[in-house]
């Protein structure tokens, strides 16, 4: 409940009082046009507080009965006001809500029924359509589209379909939603565009990929070098516990690990403390290891493939296969290979 709200309950009679109060509280001091006339504000008495500044206009026909900047909860609150009785958070707001990704400062996302007159009022909401709205969402407080479809709706607005798959990888990987039901769910609604990159990126889930930065490891690494696809979440136990290496070649007959750290720094002590204890668990086993953030994978992917197949080559392995180099950075197939 905003701080410094102002809710008038001069007009309103006395038995509606108790369900005007509970309403207020419910969607945090704002209300439709509709709702003020259902508690007996006539036309005169809103444009009053509106011009005494007492009450703020929001959105169209949605009103805040307080004074001073909307908190997040009065912005979701209105943003759904606006959009109608069926309208739910989607896309990035609704992942916000299930704390997929960060909350940040952005408009409200949400999604109408196909016939529904709300369209986007930026920069305070963006109004999105879906005819198949009873079979997304939950009946979460407030209303929001469920976690499988909020994904698939992520990765459909996103420009590319590279940053499709690269969307799907990274948020089924870092939440809890099991990988079948984002399969379910392109099943029961199949997106109307991405459809092969989204399955690209589920499949490459399916096969250990667990980040953005793993992909580019894969495709500009590993596959424009023409190097081996190594094996990847590799179980290793250190101190009893067991960890997962990101690549590892031992199946191509090379004890090599490569691991990708995709944080600038790390958060906590005993995350740094793990890796040490990885690293030397691999050094007293014997195993050859190479460290690689986004920038050296992304950047210079060239020189990460050298290293590796330096690498590769010095415990053993032929570094060549049969897929022809398809970096243009390298200038040739024959300098992907040296």
């Amino acid at each position: 409940m905003p701080e410094n709200c102002r809710w008038s309950t001069d007009r309103i009679p006395e038995d509606a009082r108790p369900g005007w109060l509970m309403l207020l509280s419910e969607q945090h001091g704002v209300v439709s046009l509709r709702q003020l006339r259902q508690y007996g504000h006539s036309g005169d008495e809103i444009f009053a507080n509106l011009a005494a500044g007492r009450w703020q206009r929001i959105l169209p026909r949605v009103y805040a009965t307080f004074t001073g900047e909307p908190g997040r909860s009065a912005r979701l609150s209105a943003a759904l006001l606006y959009g109608g009785a069926h309208a739910v958070l989607s896309h990035h707001t609704a992942a916000e809500e299930w704390g997929l990704i960060p909350i940040v400062e952005r408009p409200v996302e949400i999604t109408v029924p196909y016939r529904s007159s709300a369209v986007s009022q930026r920069p305070l909401v963006i109004v999105h359509r879906s005819r198949a709205l009873d079979h997304t969402t939950l009946e979460t407080v407030p209303p929001r589209t469920r976690g499988p479809d909020t994904i698939v709706d992520l990765a459909v607005s996103q420009q590319t379909g590279r940053e499709a798959t690269t969307l799907i990888v990274d948020l089924v990987s870092r939440s809890s939603i099991p990988l079948r039901a984002i399969e379910d769910c392109l099943l029961l609604r199949p997106p109307y565009r991405y459809r092969g990159a989204i399955r690209r990126g589920l499949d490459l889930i399916g096969n250990g990929l667990m980040s953005a930065l793993e992909i580019e490891y894969l495709e500009r690494v590993e596959d424009q070098h023409d190097l081996p696809r190594g094996d990847r979440q590799t179980p290793c136990t250190v101190d009893g516990k067991t960890l997962w290496e990101d690549v590892t070649y031992d199946n191509h007959g090379a004890r090599v690990t490569i691991r990708l750290d995709g944080r600038a720094t790390h958060t906590t002590g005993g995350v740094a403390f793990r890796d040490r204890r990885r690293d030397n668990a691999a050094e007293l086993a014997g195993r050859a290891r190479l460290v690689y953030g986004w920038q050296d994978v992304h950047g210079s992917p060239c020189a990460v493939a050298a290293e590796v197949r330096k690498i590769l080559l010095r415990e053993g392995r032929d570094a060549t296969g049969s897929r022809e180099p398809t970096c243009h950075r390298c200038g040739s197939a024959a300098a992907g290979r040296e």
